[in-house]
């Protein structure tokens, strides 16, 4: 593993681990590793972009955040996977249901991507491409959501580049065709992982309904978030 830096990523020597969790929050990042990870050491700072490596249950894992938005986690996971031979990256955040049956706090798992981004247009293919999760990572969430008796709905998530959308019908025309819920980053990383021949999959608790308008608070999420990371923290393992 390669342990030179490149624009975004210094790790000063240390090690980043084949699997890395990736929540947005930087923050988050270290809560995970202060929280459930032992013997750690930073390796990034970069931009305040913290990333940290330790081990869980014996295994060798980083956490690093990865911004908001497709542009940012499209660098960082880019970097991970082709620079430092990262071999699985799992997507931890917050996600909007767009199904009104979905309540706050449950989990949503992204089996494929849509995107109202132009990120895939660079690879100049001659259709419209459907980033996909990693089969082996999402058979293993679902397992471990079996262990843990956590309600997952897994299926199709929107990986958008508005947060405050002029059109305010999208979401209903998105809803329609079944997606489950919205978030910012999934398609891009599910992208690059292909592109890489790696893997990658996207694990959301639901911090809102769009449809019904129920919205958690700062507090409620910060308390109801780890329950995600306690089902990504085991497919390390896998």
């Amino acid at each position: 593993m390669s342990t030179k830096a490149t624009p975004h990523i210094n790790p000063r020597g240390e090690e980043i681990a084949e699997t890395v969790l990736m929540p947005g929050d930087p923050l988050r990042a270290k809560f995970i590793a202060e929280t459930y990870l032992d013997d750690v050491v930073q390796f990034n700072e970069v931009r305040n972009m913290l990333g940290f490596t330790g081990t869980y249950n014996g295994t060798m894992v980083s956490v690093m955040g990865s911004g908001m938005g497709i542009p940012s986690i499209g660098i960082y996971s880019y970097e991970l996977m082709n620079f430092f031979d990262v071999k699985r990256i799992i997507r931890i955040g917050s996600i909007g249901a767009l199904q009104k049956d979905i309540p706050l706090y449950d989990v949503i798992v992204g089996a494929s991507a849509s995107t109202d981004s132009n990120y895939l247009d660079q690879y100049n293919l001659p259709g419209t491409y459907a980033p996909t999760a990693s089969w082996k990572l999402l058979k293993g969430v679902v397992d471990e959501a079996e262990r843990q008796d956590v309600r997952l709905h897994v299926g199709n998530v929107l990986s958008s580049d508005v947060f405050y959308n002029a059109d305010e019908t999208v979401n209903d025309r998105w809803a329609r065709m079944g997606v489950l819920g919205v978030e910012m980053e999934s398609a891009a990383l599910y992208a690059n992982a292909a592109y890489a021949g790696v893997e990658a999959l996207g694990v959301f608790t639901v911090s809102d309904n769009i449809v019904t308008g129920e919205r958690a608070t700062a507090d409620e999420r910060q308390n109801a978030f780890t329950q995600m990371m306690e089902l990504a923290l085991p497919l390390a393992a896998l």
